[in-house]
């Protein structure tokens, strides 16, 4: 151990671990393969479900790579003669786009305000020859009706059309989230150290960190054949940033803080080494650990969060305990100028805001407590009634055609047309599949119901609903569908319901699955770390109900911030167990980083003033780590998916309340309540190890103000 403490600031070393760290990182930029992105956001349903499995089944009937863009027209007065005519001709232009080389007649509403026209196409060239057909079906669609009288609408939607759309949002969104990402913590690192020079050490390290760690997902993609999507990297990237960044503070404050009591740059960082690596390491390990539970998710969308964001703060903690210390060595003490600490200067964090703080909160814990919870608990009151799901037109946070053209549709004709549920029966007996259409017909909430493609023994049928393509009603409906068609005679059970909307059920079923199994798991992770690290069961207990809380109440705040500040129709399904494994993990890694220090304070100082310690010398740290996570994490916005904006605010509020709450006020008052019993059954739960604190029985300390700390 002492060996990698002292090789990365040695005169040598120090300089080799540097340009080791950079050839790495630039090497694998630049020999890493392209990863397997994808084109949208995939849920990776397991083969399991029943969307799924129709989808499989629908491989062997006619026309599998079938799709279709669905082209609608609309005047609120009702068509004119001169849209129909124009109509008529888009329709002999479409069908030669169009598979097979026809169109069929537009369907005009019963009330004369809107007519469709549905484009059959191929996906078998796919994603990116699919958009180009939807582009090319839009610049028909547009030509043909440019000349018309004002008042028209003319809007392309359908599946097609969307997977288009959703492709060409996330087209350069992460190149704008990275470079948004660099500029806040660019930002917030220049405040936080008010220093020309110093904000762009840890930039660079953690700026290689990132760079190496992106590349090693392309690797990972490839490698194993894992599609890295849109939403899954850019969550990937702002992990690597936030906690690199995180870890980049602590040790640079205790480097700070050792550098004042020695005068040997190297062994000052040897020093703060010792003191900030066990934090860090145990706080990086339990988030990757934390991410790798997600390898026990069944939906692969949650599996690729949890590789890839396990791997990449696997890297940044790396680069923070290796690369960081040796190029913080070579630029000497001048780094930190204007603001250079000297050998005997004060301690100021030891007299200043924090002291004030930590010690007002040991003289009244009770109060803490209860002012804490209470705050905790009107925030966590914002989950009362919230509404989880969003259909397929509530996804997007910008404007796209494919779901303006659902909500023109829906004006006039079932707003399940632009995208119906597809029923497989395994069987062409004409009698079974009457029934299974007439079964389908008379469920509630579908619209209509129509036997189509027939071929290897199966047989397809549609069925348009009445509600928006995967809102909740509408999948209430594929509900009770599934279990009508069950008891179709004839069918032995044999009758799958699947579609997109059915998949969100499948996706939203295996979601609360997911939940339920990985989210005890992250706990127990947490623990066991918690355990290990400070010896002790009380106080990781302790420790761990305080993140739960805090989720809580993240969770309310963020639901009453998006659903009724920001209009949001409601919080994606997805969002409660990324937003939970994010803030248990993270959230915990500021309360290690203070009752590690605090711990270490104990044997001399007793845990009562140990905390005013803890309190006073990671303040500023802390705060400074947690806003800028997150600030990193709300930058998840810029991304064009509401859910990737619901779990930045989420996670950003909770991130905040660790740090300016839980961490500064209710666990030093939980732990001044709790005393030597907060390390029990650990060795400094014992009188023996345990200084008396002179601890009065309101819970006040007498203790006077802390002294300098030695150098250790």
């Amino acid at each position: 151990m002492r060996r990698v403490v002292t090789a990365p600031v040695g005169r040598s070393s120090a300089w080799l671990t540097v340009v080791l760290g950079l050839l790495v990182a630039l090497g694998l930029t630049v020999l890493a393969p392209s990863p397997d992105r994808g084109t949208g956001v995939s849920a990776g349903l397991p083969s399991s479900a029943e969307s799924v499995r129709v989808a499989e089944l629908e491989r062997q009937l006619p026309g599998a790579d079938a799709t279709s863009a669905l082209v609608v027209v609309r005047r609120d007065g009702g068509l004119q003669a001169a849209d129909t005519a124009a109509l008529q001709q888009l329709s002999g232009q479409l069908a030669a786009i169009a598979e097979g080389g026809r169109v069929a007649p537009p369907v005009t509403s019963p009330d004369g305000t809107t007519a469709l026209v549905a484009v059959p196409l191929s996906s078998a060239g796919g994603t990116e020859a699919l958009a180009e057909t939807v582009g090319a079906i839009r610049a028909d669609v547009r030509s043909t009706t440019a000349d018309l009288p004002s008042g028209l609408t003319a809007e392309v939607t359908g599946g097609a059309a969307f997977s288009t759309d959703i492709a060409a949002q996330f087209e350069g969104a992460n190149l704008t989230l990275l470079l948004t990402t660099v500029l806040v913590v660019a930002a917030l690192l220049l405040v936080t150290y008010r220093s020309p020079v110093l904000w762009l050490v840890p930039l660079a390290v953690v700026g290689a960190s990132a760079a190496a760690a992106t590349a090693l997902f392309a690797v990972v993609s490839r490698t194993f054949d894992v599609v890295l999507d849109p939403s899954t990297g850019g969550i990937a990237d702002v992990l690597v940033f936030g906690a690199g960044t995180n870890y980049a503070l602590l040790l640079i404050a205790r480097y700070r803080e050792e550098l004042r009591r020695e005068a040997d740059r190297r062994l000052a960082m040897r020093r703060a080494w010792r003191g900030a690596a066990p934090a860090i390491a145990a706080s990086a390990g339990t988030v990757v650990l934390s991410l790798l539970a997600l390898s026990f998710a069944v939906l692969g969308s949650n599996r690729s969060v949890g590789q890839f964001g396990a791997l990449g703060i696997a890297v940044a903690a790396l680069f923070a305990l290796l690369v960081l210390p040796a190029a913080l060595v070579l630029c000497g003490r001048g780094v930190f100028w204007p603001f250079v600490p000297r050998v005997g200067s004060a301690e100021t964090s030891l007299s200043g805001p924090w002291s004030r703080i930590g010690r007002a909160v040991v003289q009244r814990p009770w109060r803490v407590v209860a002012v804490a919870v209470a705050v905790l608990a009107v925030m966590a009151a914002g989950i009362s009634g919230a509404r989880l799901g969003l259909s397929q037109t509530e996804q997007f946070r910008v404007e796209a055609e494919a779901v303006t053209g659902v909500e023109t549709l829906a004006k006039a004709f079932p707003a399940g047309a632009a995208d119906p549920a597809r029923i497989v029966v395994r069987s062409t007996d004409q009698t079974v599949v009457a029934a299974v259409v007439d079964t389908a017909t008379a469920t509630e909430g579908v619209a209509s119901a129509t036997a189509g493609r027939q071929g290897a023994g199966l047989t397809e049928v549609t069925a348009v609903l009445d509600a928006d393509p995967g809102s909740p009603a509408a999948q209430a409906t594929v509900e009770r569908l599934r279990t009508a068609l069950d008891a179709v005679p004839g069918t032995d059970g044999e009758v799958l319901v699947g579609g997109s909307t059915a998949s969100d059920l499948d996706v939203r079923t295996a979601t609360e699955r997911d939940l339920r199994v990985v989210a005890p798991l992250v706990l127990l992770i947490v623990l066991l770390v918690l355990v290990v690290l400070l010896r002790a069961v009380v106080g990781p207990l302790v420790l761990v109900a305080t993140v739960v809380a805090s989720f809580f109440a993240a969770l309310g705040a963020g639901n009453w911030l998006a659903t009724d500040v920001l209009g949001y129709p409601g919080l994606d399904t997805g969002v409660p167990l990324l937003a939970f494994l994010f803030l248990v993990a993270l959230g915990v890694d500021y309360n290690i980083f203070l009752v590690t220090r605090v711990r270490e304070e104990v044997p001399a100082r007793g845990t009562h003033e140990a905390v005013v310690v803890g309190v006073s010398v990671t303040g500023a740290v802390i705060t400074s780590a947690g806003v800028l996570l997150a600030a990193v994490f709300t930058v998840l916005g810029v991304l064009p998916l509401i859910t990737l904006t619901e779990l930045g605010i989420i996670v950003g509020i909770g991130v905040l309340l660790d740090t300016l709450l839980v961490r500064t006020l209710l666990v030093p008052a939980l732990f001044t309540l709790l005393d030597r019993w907060a390390w029990w059954p650990g060795a400094l739960s014992r009188p023996s190890r345990h200084r008396d604190d002179g601890a009065h029985g309101d819970g006040s300390s007498a203790g006077a103000p802390a002294p300098e700390l030695s150098a250790r």
